[in-house]
């Protein structure tokens, strides 16, 4: 099962009823963030979740209102008494951008390791498959695909025929090559299916439309899109500045055919974007309003 929780839903500055955007998933209890503006670290309160699992951080980009709640997430997090390392990753430039902020952070129990992307990048962590690709925003940015992948299933029926001894099936189970007593080597693509359907999440924020969403968000099983401007009228505003508006979001969402979309990172002038949600279903049924603290638990479909 994945956990998946928007914990803000604003942009540009925080306000008294909406945090600025993040998100966190957790998933056999390792926990990653996406980005960490302003007031983050009371938004993973608020929810009643902990930032000391948080074992990795992605940042989208280097704008104030998606990374200035760094510092104080790092000291709560070493406050909590945290040892193991933090894995922060982003654009070519994090960890210079995060060792100046971290500046008023200084003590801490535990490391901070780096990684920054030059071009779309895919890593693995933890049962994390990610893949970061770059968008179209007025600096450097990132969006996220986040895949939990599963296994075949394993085939007892051919492990016995197979005369495979009965200790052995859970090595091979966790894709082990084993041998038996008389020395006799099973690889696991012997009695495991093929893969089955995982879970996927696409986080994208900070961007016009671009080819590289269509990409990567294809089979998304939630993809949480940034709609900054609700108003039709504010279309040019969008264009100008690098941001979406909810129905080029849904229109997105609809053309690489996601089975669900929650908006996020409005605008500061949008009192609510419920209004406005109407029309934007008629472009893609299955579009949510973002809001702060709103959370998805996805589980395998069988």
């Amino acid at each position: 099962m994945l956990d998946v929780c928007l914990l803000g839903s604003g942009g540009m500055m925080p306000l008294p009823y909406r945090h600025l955007t993040s998100a966190m998933f957790r998933f056999n209890g390792n926990n990653v963030l996406i980005d960490c503006g302003e007031g983050t670290q009371v938004a993973i309160k608020k929810k009643g979740w902990s930032p000391k699992p948080i074992g990795l951080i992605l940042f989208t980009h280097f704008h104030a209102d998606h990374i200035s709640g760094l510092p104080g997430l790092i000291l709560t997090m070493g406050n909590a008494e945290r040892t193991e390392p933090l894995l922060i990753a982003g654009p070519k430039g994090v960890e210079k951008v995060c060792r100046a902020l971290l500046t008023i952070a200084p003590d801490r129990p535990f490391d901070i390791e780096y990684i920054e992307f030059e071009g779309d990048t895919e890593f693995e962590w933890k049962g994390y498959r990610i893949n970061a690709f770059k968008v179209n925003h007025n600096v450097l940015c990132y969006g996220y695909s986040v895949d939990i992948d599963r296994q075949g299933r394993f085939d007892a029926e051919e492990a016995k025929r197979l005369g495979i001894p009965l200790k052995l099936w859970n090595r091979l189970q966790k894709g082990e090559t084993v041998r038996d007593e008389d020395g006799k080597e099973f690889y696991p693509e012997m009695v495991m299916g093929a893969p089955r359907k995982g879970l996927k999440v696409t986080y994208c924020t900070d961007t016009r439309p671009t080819p590289s969403i269509v990409k990567y968000a294809q089979g998304s099983d939630l993809f949480i899109c940034e709609g900054m401007y609700g108003e039709p009228d504010k279309l040019d505003k969008a264009k100008e500045h690098k941001h979406m508006t909810f129905y080029e979001a849904a229109g997105l969402a609809k053309e690489v055919g996601v089975r669900s979309m929650w908006l996020t990172h409005y605008s500061p002038s949008l009192v609510s974007p419920k209004p406005f949600m109407p029309e934007v279903r008629k472009i893609f049924p299955e579009a949510h309003a973002g809001k702060d603290g709103k959370t998805l638990e996805l589980d395998y479909e069988d």
